[in-house]
């Protein structure tokens, strides 16, 4: 019998592709999705809604130079300038069609969001990885999903991919009420430098009955922060969080 609450963990054969552009979808005024196809996705793995690839964008020569992964890490081409490179969620991936759904945040700095701010139908981007999945298993009793809008992408996974009976919070930090999202349940927005703050919430936040599992995504100082909040003064079994540090102030 497996242990209860017992994640998983998995890894996959690191994949690198160059994928094409179909479509673009403005979701708010700052996050864009968009959409990547190509035969290369065949195959595609992503077990958890909190995965993660690397996006590949053009190099300063205009061409894509990805690493080729190696028993030592990925070793980029000699002699060529390597492609930038960002994490993303893979927030859907169809594998009928072969479509990969990205969502960036337009902050106005960074290769990526500025790609992504201009992206068009027909351009290339590169995907490499996942490399592995963290998968979190469906026998808690509850679950609660924070995170700013960096991690709205799993969020909205997440809630997507749960069965409906599955009890959730969902406490979700954005830059104003124009950001929010059509999610699949209910979500407790905050609107950052407002009161009441999200990390205020979370501190007064009722433990639910029963076990709960608690997912955190934010910049990684504040992460860390939550992660302490949860742990060493609320008493929440470290086993049952996961912080994560999405971006770096």
């Amino acid at each position: 019998m497996s242990e209860k609450h017992a994640i998983q963990r998995v890894r996959h054969d690191v994949r690198m592709r160059i994928l094409t552009v179909t479509r673009v979808q403005q979701l708010t005024p700052h996050m864009v999705r968009i959409t990547v196809h190509g035969p290369e996705l065949a195959g595609f793995p992503s077990a958890s809604p909190d995965d993660h690839v690397k996006v590949f964008l053009p190099a300063t020569d205009g061409g894509f130079n990805l690493p080729q992964m190696t028993p030592d890490g990925p070793v980029y081409p000699e002699g060529k300038p390597p492609s930038p490179a960002r994490d993303y969620t893979p927030r859907a991936f169809r594998a009928d069609a072969l479509e990969l759904d990205l969502d960036f945040v337009i902050h106005g700095d960074g290769p990526a969001s500025t790609w992504a701010e201009s992206a068009k139908v027909g351009d290339k981007l590169g995907v490499g990885g996942p490399r592995g999945s963290m998968i979190v298993p469906s026998d808690y009793d509850h679950y609660v999903l924070v995170g700013d809008e960096t991690a709205l992408p799993a969020i909205g996974r997440w809630l997507e991919e749960m069965p409906k009976h599955t009890k959730v919070t969902v406490l979700a930090e954005i830059a104003s009420v124009k950001e929010k999202q059509a999610l699949a349940r209910e979500a407790r927005w905050f609107i950052r430098g407002e009161s009441p703050s999200l990390d205020y919430a979370l501190a007064a936040l009722a433990i639910p009955p029963g076990d709960t599992f608690w997912w955190v995504a934010t910049e990684s100082k504040r992460a860390r922060e939550l992660r302490s909040l949860l742990v060493e003064t609320r008493g929440i079994d470290k086993d049952w969080v996961k912080a994560t540090g999405y971006w770096q102030a």
